[in-house]
């Protein structure tokens, strides 16, 4: 059984070096809007408050989180922290938790040249499924200046699991272009 009550994910969280760089960049970039600011020099100074309920140093401040969203998509939750023993160095996809945050394009060819005139770092050029059940999906990675993965996909036409989920009336896997058409 799930747990009770589960209706999806409200927002994805991840830590930042510059909180305005981060903001600029995903509304500049990527359409994004910042919705409000939820903290600022969030801190306990006399606990281990900070690590008992977020697992970080107990003298950890959060100078800073936003809230933003882009597009119709999950909320994003974005901090800046100082830790006394922070590391600054932005984990790979291949590491223990690494990760990557996907958005949806309708035109994988324009978004790659709005990316590169304004000078975002692409990586390699765009990698079509040949095989599986992601046939009909097109993506690439590309960077964000303090070294965040990103990844745009697109699947014009659907995927073969979506096309065939869609036929059998099962649940699709979420595609933002599409909304709640996605979910049987």
């Amino acid at each position: 059984m799930p747990m009770p009550g589960m209706r999806g994910m409200e927002h994805i969280g991840f830590t930042v070096p510059d909180i305005n760089e981060a903001c600029d960049f995903f509304e500049r970039i990527l359409g994004g809007v910042t919705l409000y600011t939820a903290a600022t020099n969030f801190r306990v100074d006399d606990s281990d408050w900070m690590t008992e309920h977020l697992r970080v140093h107990p003298r950890s401040v959060i100078t800073e989180f936003r809230y933003m969203r882009i597009g119709n998509g999950t909320n994003l939750e974005i901090f800046e922290y100082v830790s006394p023993d922070q590391n600054d160095t932005p984990p790979k996809n291949s590491d223990v938790g690494g990760h990557h945050l996907a958005f949806y394009v309708d035109d994988m060819d324009a978004a790659i040249a709005f990316l590169k005139e304004n000078d975002v770092e692409v990586l390699g050029e765009p990698t079509s499924y040949e095989e599986g059940p992601n046939i009909g999906l097109t993506w690439c990675y590309f960077m964000a200046p303090w070294g965040l993965q990103l990844e745009i996909v697109s699947a014009p036409n659907g995927t073969d699991f979506d096309n065939a989920a869609k036929a059998n009336g099962e649940m699709r896997l979420f595609n933002p272009a599409l909304g709640s058409e996605t979910l049987i």
